[in-house]
């Protein structure tokens, strides 16, 4: 069933506005009666019925609220080192497919891409990757991406864990480093990933000495694309286990 982000929703009733109206009455061409699924963006979704359609608003009624049942228990904040290219968009799209709360893109000193002096254009679609991504995946909330940001500005202290992807890492790996933890004891996880020629030995231990804990994901290097999706992906696998 089709779904849409609104937080206009009280007293049984919804509203849609903004884009969503073309795409509900041109190309899905739903009237009155048709069903969707309406998520409030903080993790709660409804059951949505088409009252009636105007040129610059959908109205509808709701019922049955329930918990996404899409949303993980830990809410996991990717700090992602500005790569090349288009390569961020992606990152962001599978990220969020994979069940990411926030995605920080960060300027390390090996990083080839440096973001443009007026980087609200792009951020403002990265943001709606993020969003048409949450929706294809059936997310209960809309992923963060915040704006750039130093590596030397990183707070870690908000998080149960900051693990960093360390090729000079050889032991401790990511799945030993989660399960240091006790089970249902990680509701907020920072996953650090470098940029393509990874990070100086100087913000591994600037990075060491905030909390963050460098892991390694095996013998083989990874694409910097390709790791943040890897460590997401086995994170949130670790803890769903651990939980039950």
């Amino acid at each position: 069933m089709n779904r849409f982000f609104t937080t206009d929703i009280a007293g049984g009733r919804a509203s849609i506005r903004g884009e969503d109206v073309k795409h509900i009455a041109r190309v899905l061409r739903l009237g009155a009666g048709g069903r969707v699924v309406l998520c409030d963006g903080a993790g709660t979704e409804y059951d949505g019925v088409i009252e009636s359609l105007a040129p610059d608003e959908v109205r509808l009624s709701v019922s049955g609220a329930r918990p996404c049942p899409a949303e993980p228990r830990c809410r996991v904040t990717l700090f992602q080192a500005l790569p090349k290219a288009g390569k961020l968009e992606t990152i962001v799209q599978k990220c969020v497919e994979l069940g990411v709360d926030t995605v920080v893109p960060v300027l390390a000193s090996r990083c080839v891409a440096v973001p443009a002096r007026d980087f609200s254009a792009r951020l403002q679609r990265l943001r709606r990757v993020a969003e048409e991504a949450a929706k294809q995946s059936r997310r209960g909330v809309i992923p963060q991406v915040e704006a750039v940001r130093p590596l030397a500005s990183l707070a870690l202290d908000g998080f149960d864990a900051a693990l960093l992807a360390y090729e000079c890492e050889r032991e401790t790996t990511l799945k030993a480093a989660l399960r240091a933890h006790g089970p249902g004891t990680l509701r907020r996880v920072a996953l650090i990933v470098g940029p393509e020629g990874g990070f100086e030995p100087e913000e591994a231990a600037l990075l060491a000495a905030r909390g963050a804990r460098a892991v390694t994901l095996g013998p083989r290097i990874l694409r910097t694309e390709t790791a943040g999706m890897a460590m997401l992906a086995q994170t949130l696998y670790e803890l769903e286990q651990a939980e039950g």
